[in-house]
């Protein structure tokens, strides 16, 4: 987020306690602004089963798995409140009136401009920023980047010097995001189908995804991962807390 605020107003207004972020109450827009610099993931696997075009947006013939686009392209979905997000076009969000054109292309233009800040941020890293998501809001009549960016939660990172190579040799590339999750899941039958039920990981295996997002962390920020003591967080945290607030009201 303070990496960006000159590209865009976020809702963030200061983070007292390593776990606690106070912002800004906006009114989220019901889509979510994905853009993807590269045919991978669910991208790769729509592409796989014929189809050509994403979210509206036209895909060449011939393309392989982990392939860099010509030029990042956004495939937003909606932003459902019960169930799961839908692929729709920007031609249909327009359409149906669930942006208003003039605010969609301003969230067009504030996405491609976080992309590439990202992807500026990852490299120095040794990391590309492979796809991303970017949710906004609006409060007071004004748009604000809202949630999280550029974390495992929203974000695919590629090993930049094991890139080509990879590619070339049509292996898998190394991945620094939560897909690694989603494949274990669905190589143990689960897909968030009706009536499927989540295959009990264990502890071993939640150890492993830890180390896999501290690993991401300390790549992306240049900083290693501090473990702290959980005991009396609750109230370290609150102590936090009250003393942001005696000073910023």
């Amino acid at each position: 987020m303070d990496a960006t605020k000159d590209i865009v107003p976020n809702w963030k207004i200061a983070s007292p306690d390593p776990v606690v972020t106070i912002g800004h109450y906006c009114e989220p827009f019901p889509v979510e602004m994905i853009i993807r610099g590269f045919l991978t993931g669910s991208s790769w696997r729509t592409y796989k089963n014929g189809q050509r075009d994403i979210c509206g947006v036209p895909v060449p013939d011939g393309m392989k798995e982990h392939q860099r686009f010509a030029k990042p392209i956004i495939t937003p979905t909606t932003k459902a409140v019960e169930g799961h997000d839908e692929d729709i076009s920007r031609e249909d969000i327009i359409k149906k009136g669930i942006v208003s054109e003039s605010d969609y292309r301003q969230l067009e233009a504030y996405t491609y401009k976080l992309y590439e800040r990202g992807s500026q941020m990852a490299a120095k890293q040794g990391l590309i920023l492979v796809d991303t998501k970017y949710e906004f809001g609006k409060a007071g009549g004004k748009i604000y980047l809202i949630d999280e960016i550029h974390t495992p939660d929203s974000s695919r990172y590629f090993i930049a010097d094991e890139y080509e190579e990879r590619f070339a040799k049509g292996e898998p590339q190394k991945q620094l995001s939560k897909e690694f999750v989603r494949e274990w899941l669905m190589a143990n039958g689960f897909q968030g189908q009706t009536g499927q039920v989540v295959p009990e990981m264990t502890d071993e295996y939640v150890k492993s995804v830890s180390e896999r997002y501290i690993e991401l962390y300390e790549k992306v920020t240049g900083n290693a991962f501090v473990r702290t003591e959980s005991k009396d967080a609750l109230i370290r945290i609150e102590n936090n807390i009250n003393a942001f607030l005696k000073s910023y009201l």
